[in-house]
């Protein structure tokens, strides 16, 4: 049996991608369900037929994508509380880079949002600091090198 990718997911996350499904699937019952444009009795084949024929197939596309996305889901859940001071999935590691403090909110490829803080655990920076502890440096690239320090770890309730 193939293995598969594993998609972290806080609560949240899981809740809106099942939310995407759910109305993915009613538009296509309802798309579906009506009056689908019929092909021309000529030569030619219909425009808008092959325009519905297209976007029934993305919407099959999104809907498997999604379905390939909840069979292989694991939720991110809160560390134990001898691992708090630690990088990992679902913490906020308040870091200092040259002086400056940034927070990153290490999440899943699926809800990475690096302009709203939030990194993915794939991405460069994400992958280098999961396991480091509050104290201590990263350095990532070697020219220009980048130092990281954890701060601090902050620990949200993941719902």
């Amino acid at each position: 049996m193939p293995r598969f990718k594993k998609f972290f997911l806080t609560k949240e996350g899981l809740s809106k991608i099942e939310q995407e499904y759910q109305e993915l699937k009613k538009l296509k019952v309802f798309k579906t369900n009506g009056e689908s444009p019929r092909i021309f009795h000529s030569e030619e084949v219909d425009p808008e037929f092959l325009a519905f024929q297209e976007d029934l197939e993305l919407l099959d596309t999104r809907i498997m994508e999604l379905e390939m996305v909840l069979k292989n889901v694991q939720m991110i859940v809160p560390p134990i509380k001898e691992k708090n001071d630690i990088v990992a999935l679902g913490v906020t590691a308040v870091i200092e880079v040259d002086g400056e403090e940034d927070e990153f909110k290490i999440v899943g490829t699926l809800e990475a949002n690096p302009a709203m803080g939030s990194i993915s655990d794939e991405c460069l920076v994400g992958k280098s600091l999961l396991g480091h502890r509050v104290g201590e440096e990263v350095v990532i690239g070697s020219d220009p090198k980048i130092v990281y320090r954890i701060k601090a770890i902050k620990h949200e309730k993941l719902r």
